[in-house]
């Protein structure tokens, strides 16, 4: 079987062969089959590792998909407050950063006292700057464990 080692100056397209070391020793596939076997460990290669360039329209947008179905947890991690939400007051799915930077009182009440912590991620820094917003804005708000946090 011939090997395709990873190359960081190559970007591939769906066709190109990717040879990875798995659990059962080195594994050839093709990209396209990669982000369907293996979609989050694809994706750290691209996007933390940055050892992986790929093709935006052929590899990353299906690659993004099926990190959705793969590991919802890591996917809502990876997109943050990019993820589209239902948000009161308006009809349709907004991106979550848009409540969150224009209407932080709001964005708080909702995800954090009406329990939506778990449809939307904030990293430490995301949440520290919601919690110093919302405790100038509405000191009233803010529940002491955030509080907490600040001090």
């Amino acid at each position: 079987m011939e090997h395709f080692p990873l190359d960081p100056n190559k970007v591939y397209d769906s066709m190109d062969e990717l040879t990875l070391d798995t659990d059962q020793g080195p594994q050839t596939l093709k990209m396209g089959v990669w982000i369907t076997v293996d979609p989050v460990r694809i994706h750290k290669l691209i996007v933390k590792d940055k050892v992986l360039q790929v093709n935006q329209s052929e590899v990353l947008a299906p690659l993004v998909s099926k990190l959705r179905r793969a590991d919802p947890d890591y996917y809502k991690k990876f997109i943050g407050l990019s993820l589209v939400i239902d948000y009161p007051g308006y009809s349709s799915g907004i991106v979550a950063r848009i409540p969150y930077e224009n209407d932080p009182v709001g964005f708080y009440k909702w995800w954090r006292k009406g329990k939506h912590e778990d449809k939307v991620y904030l990293s430490l820094g995301n949440r520290v700057r919601l919690f110093q917003k919302v405790s100038l804005m509405d000191p009233k708000m803010i529940l002491k464990k955030d509080l907490e946090l600040l001090a």
